[in-house]
């Protein structure tokens, strides 16, 4: 396939990208099954940050630390802002978890997608009720 590597220059550090010129198919899904795309690889070094915008210009930063990333802006606050509700969701058949982002005006197809996959939404992560009393609840156990 020959991935191809571009390295950009800024403030004397390079960011590192493998674009693949043909990109990886495979098939996923657990009721319907449909083709995911991968175009390639991001490699951030710590302290940096790269944005993914939509076409309706939500944006969505993912940030990384010498000690992992940043998966997501502020739950409550800059993702809200960016036009996105952060959700925990479990997959009902394998038991496990993932946090996914809605997109304003797109809650019909985000429901769709959870009643075709056999997901279950656990827990809004924009609701700042909820996630104090999470944090409540947490405390409470330890």
């Amino acid at each position: 396939m020959g991935d191809k590597k571009i390295y950009y220059q800024r403030m004397e550090v390079e960011m590192k990208t493998k674009i693949k010129k043909i990109p990886r198919q495979f098939t996923v899904g657990n009721k319907v099954k449909f083709k995911m795309k991968d175009f390639g690889d991001i490699f951030l070094l710590p302290n940096e940050q790269i944005t993914f915008k939509t076409e309706n210009l939500a944006e969505y930063d993912i940030a990384r630390k010498d000690w992992g990333f940043y998966a997501t802006p502020s739950l409550n606050g800059r993702l809200k802002n960016f036009g996105f509700k952060a959700v925990l969701i479990k997959n009902v058949k394998t038991k496990r978890y993932f946090i996914f982002l809605l997109e304003k005006n797109k809650e019909k197809e985000f429901y769709k997608y959870l009643n075709q996959e056999g997901l279950k939404i656990v827990l809004w992560l924009d609701n700042e009720k909820k996630l104090l009393e999470l944090e409540k609840m947490i405390k409470d156990e330890n």
